[in-house]
């Protein structure tokens, strides 16, 4: 059986503001190295599946720029989304058309906005996955070994082994609070990473059979019709619509250094940090300040005596926030005038 990667990108990353803007989002920002998030994501699979196994998806408006950052990868592999629909429509799309070139194909399935320590452990973790996957028929996801309880992580409690490497999935939990992520880290409970691993075509069977939402356009997507198939969609994540609602359902754990890069707080997990544990980048210059992210382009930033602070600065305006309250940048950007908030 042959392998695909399916990759998703899109969105526009608002908590990454004013760096992240719905021309540049944060998948084609350079924020952990200096390459861009998804051509990373491109990189690090490419050992596993190549370039013209991978699928991309994206918003129709980041279609061209997607094809830029990865000139390697086959112009009809960017598959342009005419509205965002949620990651079931757009899984179950991938699903069809990797049927159409490949009924035999199993998909792996991440985001483009993840930083991976270990990139030699994911490969394996998604390699696990696919042969349970293969040898199952059943939808697995890999589950991430917590390091730290956090309230910005779905989890998942695993039940009853399935095999050597896979559990069954009791259950998907939603974001707790961090008390409540810490009991569950206690019971054993995984991080739902978004890691996906399954046939084509058994995604498809499960979206028909579980996710009505998804299923009543499927026809217009057996039929290659992009814009009608979104339309007929009622927008829903792949775990709503049908993990949570599927009993066919494993999990595989990994550990490999795993983060979703969500804020710029993130940052100071995966980015290299001084004597001080500051993570800057560009001309920065940090004294007697600790715990600080500081992104600077185009600009000299100077820290003195300041601990956990955020500070970004570019082409004209400084954001400064805490650590802490970067989680929420959603709401100071919605806050914002048009002229501010939409400056290219």
């Amino acid at each position: 059986m042959s392998r695909w990667a399916v990759i998703l990108a899109g969105g526009v990353g608002s908590r990454f503001w004013p760096l992240s803007t719905p021309s540049s989002p944060k998948q084609l920002l350079a924020l952990v190295t200096k390459r861009p998030l998804l051509v990373d994501t491109v990189r690090r699979l490419a050992p596993s599946v190549p370039p013209s196994r991978t699928l991309v998806i994206t918003n129709a408006t980041l279609a061209a720029a997607v094809r830029r950052a990865l000139p390697k990868l086959p112009k009809q592999n960017v598959i342009a989304e005419p509205k965002s629909a949620g990651t079931a429509p757009a899984l179950a799309w991938a699903a069809v058309e990797i049927l159409r070139r490949d009924p035999g194909g199993t998909m792996l399935c991440v985001h483009a906005d993840w930083s991976i320590a270990d990139e030699d452990g994911f490969r394996g973790a998604l390699e696990r996955a696919a042969d349970v996957a293969e040898q199952t028929q059943r939808l697995v996801t890999v589950g991430v070994v917590p390091t730290r309880p956090d309230p910005g992580f779905g989890y998942i409690r695993p039940g009853g082994a399935a095999g050597p490497e896979a559990r069954r999935v009791e259950k998907f939990i939603e974001k707790p609070d961090r008390a409540t992520a810490a009991k569950l880290i206690a019971q054993g409970c995984l991080w739902n990473s978004g890691i996906f691993v399954w046939r084509a075509a058994d995604l498809v069977l499960e979206v028909r059979a579980h996710c009505p939402e998804v299923a009543v356009a499927l026809p217009k997507a057996e039929r290659g019709q992009l814009s009608a198939f979104f339309k007929g969609c009622i927008p829903i994540s792949v775990d709503h619509g049908v993990l949570e609602r599927s009993t066919k359902v494993l999990v595989v754990p990994g550990e490999f250094g795993w983060d979703d890069v969500g804020t710029w707080a993130a940052l100071h997990r995966v980015r290299a940090r001084d004597a001080a544990d500051n993570a800057a980048a560009g001309d920065a210059h940090l004294v007697q300040a600790r715990g600080n992210v500081v992104h600077a382009e185009g600009h000299t930033v100077v820290l003195y005596g300041v601990d956990d602070l955020v500070v970004v600065a570019r082409d004209g305006i400084t954001l400064v926030t805490t650590r802490e309250k970067a989680a929420d940048l959603k709401t100071l950007v919605d806050a914002l005038p048009p002229k501010v908030r939409e400056r290219p």
